[in-house]
């Protein structure tokens, strides 16, 4: 049988590692046509790739740092001579702040900066190169990976949480520019992951117990959690979703 995203061109950013790895390795399974790892941890990224190429999947790796423009235009010329079309965009690659993560009146202009710089100006940097693309195409499916911190609101993660509503917005907005087009943008919510982004923060026991004591279902979760969400918008399954936020939150956000 054929795969659920059988003949489509995805990128994935943030792909060598968490979230992005595992939407990756699932997107593999699913039979893609071609496949892109965006990442700035090149060793990793070539690894994972290599492995994948070796089981004959079409992949290649791509050094991308998603807050600069000049590498999205590179990116995107380098997919439409390879395959000629782009079908599928996983915006997933994300930036936290320091392990203590401050409230307010610590949360320094560096970590602003920062978290815009990358859950935000990255994100609509892929949106913006990548549409012309999917229009070339007849449409596609853009999946913003957003985070809970958008829709509840905690101690920790001002920052992070800034640059990610930002996201959320761009999000909604492109949906209804570009819906007409049969561009559909939708977001995946994560509540708390197991990632290497947030391993510093979890090996605190106090940090790693308030997470799971606001998760009704009692765990942290794994990164498969996450990707099974990227799929379905991704694939044809979910044509008449656009603007939809996904949420994959444990319950945290029904209390």
């Amino acid at each position: 049988m054929a795969g659920r995203l059988a003949g489509k061109v995805a990128i994935v950013t943030g792909g060598a590692s968490g979230i992005g790895e595992s939407a990756l390795r699932m997107f593999a399974r699913e039979g893609v046509r071609g496949l892109v790892l965006a990442d700035v941890s090149d060793g990793t990224g070539r690894a994972i790739a290599g492995e994948l190429q070796s089981g004959g999947v079409d992949v290649i790796f791509h050094h991308l740092d998603v807050s600069q423009e000049a590498g999205w235009v590179e990116l995107m010329c380098a997919v439409d001579a390879r395959w000629g079309r782009l079908n599928v965009l996983v915006n997933n690659a994300g930036r936290g702040g320091v392990i203590t993560r401050p409230p307010i009146e610590h949360t320094t202009e560096e970590a602003l900066d920062m978290s815009f710089a990358i859950n935000a100006k990255g994100g609509l940097f892929g949106m913006k190169h990548a549409i012309p693309l999917m229009r070339k195409g007849g449409g596609g499916s853009i999946v913003n990976v957003v985070s809970i911190y958008t829709v509840v609101g905690d101690v920790l993660g001002t920052a992070y949480a800034a640059g990610k509503g930002a996201m959320r917005s761009l999000t909604r907005m492109a949906a209804v520019q570009y819906a007409a087009e049969n561009i559909r943008v939708n977001g995946v919510f994560p509540g708390f992951v197991e990632t290497g982004m947030t391993k510093e923060l979890h090996s605190k026991q106090e940090n790693r117990n308030h997470r799971i004591g606001l998760t009704p279902l009692g765990r942290l979760a794994m990164p498969d959690d996450i990707a099974y969400g990227i799929v379905y918008l991704a694939s044809d399954e979910s044509s008449y979703m656009t603007g939809t936020e996904l949420v994959i939150d444990g319950g945290i956000s029904s209390r």
